[in-house]
């Protein structure tokens, strides 16, 4: 059974990864964080060992280590992990700035670490039916992409305990730098790692008044062609959780839809229409924790690194300074 640690649970995606490492059958043998209360309370309300230090942690030597908290102090969480030998989930958003990420990509490369980024959206249907297509020479080349992931109000993280994600002193930005994320990991995942470049970026803030933006949309090109359109935002209009997620892909031979709930491809070679099995975006992290995990005990590379994470914030910096000009 893998030994799973959680480093920064006041973090509003603690409770999903101690879910997801006990939905995969991992033991959950260590909770920290910077406020010894909010580590303690933790700990008892989900029945695990609670560490008053770092290195307490570290030295209950779990298998992985999810890093998680403040983006202004996450790095220094990680490169003390990453000292130590022990593989990690780096939890996004892990730094306030691309530059601020820059060491923790490079210790991990330094020491050939084992260092996942959950970005759980890749364990979607979709991108396991894009490449049992690839394989069998019925995908073709992409033309388009969009990827939308519309969240309720900033207001919730407020309610969340979790109020920096609003100051860009400490988030690095809003709703593009916090949900965009996974839309842009998308489009460099459809790009095969390619670089693209930003076509036009716009943001607004001008609903609920925050530093940060509340939405934003960008456009990008592969260097074959192919056009991404990621939007994000905080303006769905409920603080319950979900919004609008959608997720689009159109190939030659393929067009394929994931709505969360919902999720249909159409193939044009055989005239078909199929709906596939759908995994919700709240059991997403279980997906990737079983990924993760497995990917870990066979010694394979995870399935999103600290690089891609890397090239992912670089775009958005490019992303923002287009929507400034």
């Amino acid at each position: 059974m893998a030994r799973v640690a959680l480093a920064g649970v006041g973090h509003w995606h603690a409770r999903m990864h101690l879910e997801a490492a006990r939905a995969a059958g991992a033991e959950v043998v260590a909770a920290w964080d910077e406020e010894l209360a909010t580590a303690r309370s933790f700990a008892a309300d989900h029945r695990v060992p609670s560490c008053a230090t770092v290195e307490a942690l570290i030295a209950a030597r779990p298998d992985l280590t999810v890093v998680m908290g403040r983006p202004d102090r996450v790095p220094d969480l990680a490169l003390a992990c990453m000292d130590a030998g022990l593989p990690i989930v780096l939890e996004k958003p892990a730094a306030v700035s691309t530059a601020a990420l820059e060491p923790v990509a490079e210790q991990a490369r330094r020491k050939d670490l084992f260092a996942a980024v959950p970005l759980p959206n890749r364990c979607g249907p979709i991108w396991r039916e894009m490449e049992d297509l690839q394989r069998a020479g019925r995908l073709g080349p992409v033309s388009h992409a969009q990827f939308r992931i519309v969240n309720g109000p900033p207001e919730r993280y407020r309610l969340d305990g979790v109020p920096w994600v609003l100051d860009p002193a400490i988030g690095g930005g809003g709703a593009l730098r916090n949900l965009g994320i996974h839309g842009i990991d998308a489009a460099l995942a459809l790009a095969g790692g390619a670089d693209l470049a930003v076509v036009s970026a716009a943001i607004d803030r001008r609903l609920y008044g925050e530093a940060v933006e509340e939405y934003a949309v960008v456009t990008l090109r592969a260097p074959d062609g192919m056009i991404a359109t990621v939007e994000a935002g905080y303006t769905y209009a409920s603080m319950a959780p979900g919004g609008d997620f959608e997720w689009r892909v159109s190939a030659r031979n393929a067009y394929l839809l994931d709505r969360g709930d919902s999720c249909r491809v159409a193939t044009l070679d055989d005239g078909r229409a199929r709906d596939l099995t759908p995994i919700l975006p709240a059991d997403r992290y279980k997906a990737f924790m079983a990924d993760t995990l497995d990917r870990l005990a066979r010694g394979a590379a995870p399935w999103v690194g600290i690089a891609d994470y890397l090239q992912a914030m670089r775009l958005i910096d490019r992303a923002y300074e287009e929507a400034a000009a």
